[in-house]
């Protein structure tokens, strides 16, 4: 018993179970989100369309500037938090973000119990950039799990983290359209299922300041250039830290992790509103079915890695995770049935991919002294790019809503295949000793 015990509490002192607590409750929050902006832009009326446009309008402007605040705010915060974590305050990068995390929980629970204004989750937005929000939650974690992993387990320990992050949003999009449905004398529609996500972000920042424990791995300064998501076997050549920085291929690098972020952030940014229009017309299940299908994502990657590092380069890795994601998000463009939806999920088996390759390669391409620098000045261009395609997909699909609303997912599988001309150009100029194929077990 009393080694069970040990292992539970060992279990409890790793970061997996923030982040497990903190997924199932920010798809639950996602959710809830959409379905109330859905609901409180039922009787929006713009001038010279139809009222289920004015709608879909409403709500992609709602999201438009809701987002946009989210992207700018953080900006100063991450790079105060990354100095503090560096400074030894390992845990600030979690603990503070989810502050507020929980803070904008709580302020739409408000906005749905006591009828207050849609706007007041603009406030709530920027208090949630303030705290750092995901842009600095997210490194933070994958601080602490590089420094409690040697370099030949860290890969796998990494792919972990990401797979435990995805099922769980799996399980909270199963869930959280059977959720919002509860009600009872006093309660509507999703107040049960904020109190739920709310609960769960305020159990995800208790773990993190009480149980949450730093752990740090001595190694030597080489096994900083570990790849994220490939690792060497024992008879296997390590590559060893570039002196210098390669500039072309972290600039080729840079232009495919823009270009493809855009083509991801800015279908994904309309995909929720896109499903609640005719003709699919969803209820709050059916989104929650839907977002599970893109939950299921984060397993087939990973599998997608596992089964493909043996046999491709990392940057052949990136190119299929583009193509997975290009061919599904241009067969979304025709999508008029629910069976159709699925069909295009499908394609995106791989989609997930690319990103944290692109971080692996960034990382081969600089001296170990330089790698955070480097990974947070790619994290910041993201936000800045967001900055930019928020607006520009919203716009487009507003306009395009009455001849052929599935054009903006086109323009992002023309994005993607753009992002995909560095990533080969990157290919071309690595030499073939830097990316020794991965021998079997």
């Amino acid at each position: 018993m009393s080694n069970v015990c040990q292992m539970v509490l060992t279990v409890l002192r790793q970061v997996e179970p923030t982040v497990v607590l903190e997924q199932l409750g920010s798809t639950i929050f996602e959710i809830a989100l959409l379905m109330v902006v859905k609901d409180r832009s039922d009787n929006s009326t713009y001038p010279g369309v139809s009222r289920e446009d004015s709608q879909q309008k409403a709500m992609t402007d709602f999201y438009m500037i809701y987002n946009l605040i989210i992207q700018l705010t953080p900006i100063l915060s991450v790079l105060l938090l990354a100095r503090l974590g560096d400074r030894g305050w390992r845990k600030a990068p979690i603990v503070v973000p989810l502050s507020g995390y929980l803070l904008s929980r709580i302020a739409l629970l408000l906005v749905l119990i006591f009828g207050l204004s849609l706007k007041v989750m603009f406030g709530a937005a920027f208090l949630f950039g303030l705290s750092g929000g995901f842009c600095a939650y997210w490194p933070g974690v994958m601080t602490l799990v590089s420094l409690g992993s040697t370099a030949t387990d860290r890969s796998k320990v990494i792919m972990r983290v990401e797979l435990l992050y995805g099922t769980a949003g799996l399980v909270g999009s199963l869930a959280s359209g059977h959720l919002f449905l509860l009600q009872n004398a006093f309660l509507g529609h999703g107040a049960i299922l904020l109190i739920v996500s709310t609960l769960l972000h305020l159990l995800s920042l208790i773990h993190s300041i009480i149980l949450l424990q730093v752990k740090q791995v001595h190694h030597q300064d080489t096994s900083e250039n570990c790849h994220l998501l490939s690792h060497t076997s024992d008879n296997a050549p390590v590559a060893e830290a570039p002196i210098k920085i390669n500039w072309a291929n972290v600039v080729l690098l840079y232009a495919a992790a823009v270009l493809y972020d855009a083509a991801v952030g800015g279908a994904i940014e309309i995909l929720g509103t896109f499903v609640l229009k005719e003709p699919l017309s969803w209820s709050a299940t059916q989104v929650g079915y839907g977002n599970a299908a893109g939950f299921v994502i984060f397993l087939t990657s990973f599998l997608g890695v596992i089964v493909f590092r043996c046999c491709v380069s990392e940057t052949s890795l990136v190119l299929i995770g583009m193509l997975s994601f290009a061919s599904g998000i241009y067969f979304m463009s025709f999508v008029t049935a629910t069976y159709m939806y699925y069909l295009a999920r499908a394609l995106n088996l791989f989609a997930l991919i690319p990103m944290p390759i692109i971080r692996s390669l960034l990382s081969q391409q600089v001296p170990a002294s330089a790698y955070g620098t480097t990974l947070s000045s790619l994290q910041l261009a993201l936000k800045f790019a967001g900055l930019a395609y928020i607006p520009a997909f919203t716009k487009i699909y507003q306009r395009t809503l009455g001849w052929f609303p599935g054009f903006v997912f086109m323009l992002a599988s023309i994005f993607t295949v753009l992002g995909m001309i560095p990533i080969s150009i990157v290919g071309c100029r690595l030499p073939q000793r830097r990316h020794p194929r991965i021998q079997g077990s």
